[in-house]
């Protein structure tokens, strides 16, 4: 008795998704917890594993349909027919048989008509026509229940020719007409991220004030300690961690651009749920790190290595993603310079780190080449003043620019 194949039950803020492939056919068997389909939803990618042993009998919903929470999108059977594997065994035996083995090998150009039916069984018409015809017998399929060539099936065989050259110079002149373009349809994820960005946009009043941080100490910290701290904890002393560590003192005294609009209501959270944005393979995902103001820099540093290793491998899963109060994304690892990042509502605002650059400064005076870093931050100023997204900055630099005050606490 045939069985049902449903979608996943998606989380509440997931209303639908896209099935993106179908990992078997129809006809194919599979064991318990294979993976037999991919549904993409515009967070992540959701599995539709097998419950046990089966064989696929059909596939109701085809690829790239919209599909609802735990909706039926195909039906398997747990028992599987062994007439497959005769129908298999019988077909390997008889492939064989029209095997054309020759023992001394013959130039093209001198073989003859009885060469070229050697091994196949032809009519005395069809074996006229093959001498006017320069055909293959092996593209040839016979209508006969016996398996024998008739003349019929060589004519089909030469109707068919034309038929597939014009097809081909038909797909041929269409490239030629569209200068090589092609329409694709956007994924889920593409698609509703555009419908977000562009929301923001609209929705929001936003504004982005730029500052310059110098990143010496911070170099020096790293080059002084990034053995210890990586052979201690486990993971590399990287920019993100101490990033987020000073974003995370920043709000703490800042806590006006940790909160976010509500209707005609400001909502104050009382905790730090911090984005990073993640490229993969699927677009950009932005996983969100939870309690950051309640962190080491190396449990920061372990939490920003575990979910880049879950982006990379497509592992994320709602709740990786779901919330955030605050985000932090950095277009230096692209080679980015300057940038004004978008907000993602329903935040406030967004931190853009950019490349560290070697520049001229003036230190104390003296012209020094220092390791410097532009910084951006995008802000929605229906809450935010100037002042506040400025100083909010300020902070982020001072606390950068003497990191030491963020391991001591002051």
């Amino acid at each position: 008795m045939a069985e049902d194949i449903k979608s996943p039950v998606f989380p509440e803020s997931v209303f639908e998704g896209t099935l993106s492939n179908w990992l078997k056919k129809e006809g194919e068997s599979f064991k318990q917890d294979e993976i037999l389909a991919e549904i993409e939803t515009d967070k992540v990618v959701m599995e539709v594993t097998a419950p046990k042993d089966g064989i696929i009998e059909k596939i109701i919903i085809p690829e790239g349909s919209t599909i609802k929470s735990s909706e039926v999108i195909g039906n398997f059977s747990d028992k599987i027919s062994p007439q497959k594997k005769e129908t298999s065994q019988t077909i390997k035996k008889v492939e064989p048989k029209k095997t054309i083995s020759e023992k001394t090998p013959i130039p093209m150009e001198t073989k003859t008509t009885s060469d070229k039916i050697k091994g196949f069984r032809i009519g005395p018409a069809a074996k006229k026509l093959l001498n006017e015809k320069d055909i293959s017998l092996q593209d040839i399929k016979t209508s006969s229940k016996k398996g024998v060539i008739t003349k019929n099936d060589i004519e089909k065989n030469l109707n068919e020719k034309p038929e597939k050259t014009s097809e081909s110079n038909e797909v041929l002149k269409t490239k030629i007409d569209s200068g090589d373009s092609k329409r694709v349809p956007m994924s889920r994820l593409r698609a509703v991220v555009a419908s977000r960005l562009l929301e923001s946009q609209i929705q929001t009043a936003s504004l982005t004030t730029f500052n310059e941080v110098d990143l010496f100490e911070v170099k020096k910290l790293r080059e002084k300690y990034k053995d210890s701290f990586e052979e201690k904890y486990g993971v590399k002393l990287g920019f993100m961690g101490l990033f987020l560590k000073a974003s995370s003192i920043a709000l703490q005294e800042m806590p006006i651009v940790n909160a976010s609009i509500e209707g005609t209501d400001i909502v104050y959270h009382g905790f730090q749920d911090i984005g990073v944005a993640v490229s993969s393979d699927r677009g950009l995902v932005v996983p969100v790190i939870r309690d950051v103001n309640n962190m080491s820099i190396a449990e920061i540093e372990n939490s920003i290595k575990t979910f880049s290793s879950k982006a990379r491998d497509g592992k994320l899963s709602i709740e990786d993603m779901t919330g955030g109060t605050f985000t932090v994304s950095n277009g230096g690892v692209f080679g980015s310079l300057l940038s004004t990042p978008i907000l993602n509502p329903p935040q406030s605002a967004i931190l853009g780190m950019h490349k560290i650059q070697d520049r001229p400064v003036v230190v104390k005076g003296n012209i020094e080449v220092r390791p410097m870093m532009y910084l951006a931050l995008t802000y929605d100023h229906r809450l935010l003043d100037g002042k506040d997204a400025v100083s909010f900055l300020v902070k982020i630099k001072e606390s950068l620019e003497s990191p030491e005050s963020m391991m001591l606490g002051i």
